[in-house]
């Protein structure tokens, strides 16, 4: 299974979940944390994040990440909104997060916030054959999205999230006063009146709302109607008089006695009367009856694009651990490689390898690169068959192979290279950027990539497997073969040059089984 963390910088909280991704592409949520860290407050009036901010987001995520890798998890995806996207320094946040914690955080448009969102909600609920307003009201933006199960039909992104409204038109620490509120209202009409009718021309049937503020308010307006806690956010439902009564209760409660309302998060009492107003006239000017509760959103969202750009990787992490392995696989597939041929020629390549290991001396390691070489062979087929050798040098070594050093990708590319025609020569151009200390190695295991390929010369497996006996002068190759391997002989005769001059010794070959052949 594949451990991932997701991370959602948010103008009013950082959230992380932590997931497992199965084989069947199923997940399970293993835990969450949230910090209020309000990056949010004053940076839509002044157009940057405070230094009080900056270092709030830091630590925040800096202490997310530890608390992540302690427990195992390495991957992690990371979004950032709108606070970030709109603060002239929000850039400096970002830097600050990679240096000090490797993490790259992705800061995402207001449609692509809302496509993510779009993506969570609809695996939360079944839409059936319906179009589905979805309202997602956050500390810096509301989105507003028309979606049915196949895809996103409409999306805005609004300058109307709670902290952004707060900050611009209510005072802090205090009961708003009627003028305040009429001009909050005002802005909150003048920016759904210019967007809505768009809204209404595509057309919907149900309407979803989602958000951490929206949640707290589901919270408020169930314990206000049953005096009971809400047993499950996702799914629930109130009617447009529920809305209405709740934004009533808060709005003529002070500010210091909002957070004893019960339901009431204290950490968003001040910020509840503008999203309560936002979702309140969203209702009124759609005439929407009815809300429906979902406690998804981008950090699902974000998940399930995850799941749908790596499905292919996801499978091969599970069927592949080695993240070595498992890119030279990825590559070669990527390449249409001929895995029947590639690995029957690698197959025969460490047996060379193992059965000749007194005279070579070489370790695991460049048993590793051997067969990794032997894969990507022929991976050059891709550009043109002409030359195919010179196209795979070049195409391992700018495919930027994941755990592997710059050496490790040179050593590789240059024995894929050297599999046929010419042997390495001091002024041939790829062999600039080898080390010296590895071109001994080179000599050695280019020499065996030759001498396999020849071996299934025909690419119909004739040769089966081989056995090496290793003297002072010679080693003696016998072959087991399942039909007359007079092809695969002559072609790994002529290919034994290499072989021999890393060896230090005459290269021949016998052949069992179906007939007896010596090179004498």
């Amino acid at each position: 299974m594949l451990k991932l963390a997701l991370l959602d910088i948010g103008s009013n909280s950082i959230h992380m979940i932590l997931t497992e991704i199965q084989p069947d592409f199923s997940y399970k949520i293993l835990d969450r944390f949230k910090d209020v860290t309000r990056l949010g407050e004053e940076t839509f009036k002044s157009g940057q994040l405070s230094p009080d901010a900056l270092a709030r987001g830091t630590d925040v995520v800096k202490n997310l990440a530890t608390l992540t890798r302690n427990r195992g998890f390495t991957r992690i995806e990371a979004v950032a909104t709108s606070a970030v996207r709109e603060a002239s320094n929000g850039g400096q946040l970002i830097e600050a997060i990679e240096q000090q914690t490797g993490i790259r955080v992705r800061v995402v448009t207001g449609q692509e916030e809302a496509r993510l969102i779009y993506l969570g909600v609809r695996q939360s609920m079944d839409f059936g054959d319906r179009n589905v307003l979805i309202a997602d009201v956050g500390g810096g933006s509301v989105e507003l999205i028309v979606g049915n199960r196949n895809k996103l039909l409409h999306a805005a992104s609004l300058k109307l999230g709670a902290i952004r409204l707060k900050d611009l038109y209510l005072r802090p620490d205090t009961t708003p006063s009627a003028g305040r509120l009429e001009r909050l209202k005002e802005a909150v009409e003048a920016q759904l009146k210019a967007v809505l009718p768009r809204f209404k021309k595509v057309g919907f049937d149900d309407f979803v709302g989602t958000s951490g503020m929206i949640g707290n308010l589901a919270e408020i307006m169930h314990l206000h109607k049953t005096d009971r806690p809400i047993p499950q956010l996702n799914m629930a439902r109130f009617s447009f008089k529920d809305v209405a009564a709740a934004e009533k209760l808060l709005v003529k409660t002070p500010l210091k006695q909002r957070h004893e309302i019960p339901g009431v998060d204290p950490k968003r009492a001040d910020v509840l009367v503008p999203a309560i107003i936002v979702l309140r006239a969203l209702m009124e000017r759609l005439d929407i009856d009815e809300i429906t509760i979902s406690d998804k959103a981008i950090r699902e969202g974000l998940l399930h694009d995850f799941i749908e750009r790596h499905r292919e990787g996801i499978q091969a992490e599970q069927e592949i651990p080695n993240v070595r392995r498992r890119d030279v696989l990825r590559l070669a597939r990527k390449c249409q490689y001929d895995p029947v041929h590639t690995h029957h020629v690698a197959r025969l390549c460490l047996q060379i390898f193992d059965q000749t290991a007194s005279a070579h001396k070489l370790g695991e390691r460049a048993r590793e690169w051997l067969e990794y070489a032997a894969i990507l062979h022929d991976v050059g087929y891709l550009i043109n068959s002409r030359q195919h050798h010179k196209h795979s040098y070049y195409l391992i070594k700018n495919c930027d192979l994941v755990g592997f050093t710059a050496d490790e990708i040179e050593l590789i590319a240059n024995i894929a290279r050297y599999h046929r025609k010419a042997i390495p020569e001091d002024d041939h151009r790829t062999l600039k950027d080898l080390p010296p200390d590895l071109r001994d190695t080179l000599t050695v295991l280019g020499g065996i990539l030759r001498v396999g390929d020849a071996l299934d010369r025909s690419h119909f497996g004739v040769v089966q497997s081989v056995r090496c006996a290793v003297s002072s002068e010679a080693v003696d190759i016998s072959l087991t073969a399942t039909d007359e391997a007079a092809l695969e002989i002559w072609a790994a005769r002529e290919r034994t040059d290499l072989l021999g001059q890393g060896l230090k010794r005459t290269i021949r070959f016998t052949q069992t089984a179906a007939t007896e052949e010596s090179d004498a």
